[in-house]
């Protein structure tokens, strides 16, 4: 039995983007496909096959260690982007301002997919879920500068909500309106003994 199932649940690319230039700003510049290789989207200050460690890991590494990249895009839910807006008092939150590489609309509970899973394009193109990405304060100047105020709640807010962290497993191509399919790890949930 493969140690991967594919699974009935799939979502729609609603959005694409990347950003070139995080110490400019950390928003994305929409894209209308993207050729997604083994370092990433081309382009994108978060690419790259490895990357230096940072706060997330220092329990593991010192920080600045070499390591494998695995948060080479920023995937978010698209119905997880309105409750956030709805919780700030937006209308919309415009997925540029919170640094998304794509944004999905179909997959429930898509912050809490496990690690490992895979969601996979029609061209072939291949992600695997590192884990939950946290919410940060960064996204809160970006927000802020377009609707003044509202972007200080952002962090409390995208709270179990912010999607997950992948990284390219296979390349290939990735547009708008494709839809990808969700495999999961066949395995049960870790219950160490106490």
């Amino acid at each position: 039995m493969p140690a991967l199932k594919p699974t009935d649940f799939t979502a729609t690319v609603t959005w694409l983007g990347r950003v070139t230039d995080r110490d400019a700003a950390l928003s994305s510049t929409p894209l209308e496909a993207a050729e997604l290789t083994f370092a990433g989207i081309a382009g994108e200050v978060h690419g790259g096959e490895t990357r230096p460690s940072c706060s997330r890991v220092l329990s593991q590494h010192p920080r600045g260690t070499t390591i494998r990249n695995v948060r080479q895009l920023s995937v978010l839910s698209e119905e997880e982007l309105d409750a956030i807006a709805a919780t700030i008092g937006l209308d919309r939150l415009d997925p540029a301002l919170v640094g998304a590489s794509l944004v999905l609309r179909g997959l429930p509970d898509f912050s809490h997919v496990p690690p490992s899973s895979r969601l996979q394009a029609p061209s072939g193109a291949t992600l695997v879920i590192d884990m939950q990405n946290r919410p940060c304060h960064l996204p809160a100047r970006e927000i802020d500068a377009l609707a003044p105020g509202h972007g200080k709640a952002f962090k409390t807010a995208a709270e179990g909500r912010r999607g997950v962290t992948a990284w390219v497993e296979r390349e290939g191509r990735i547009a708008l309106g494709d839809v990808l399919r969700l495999h999961i790890p066949d395995q049960r949930e870790w219950r160490p003994l106490v």
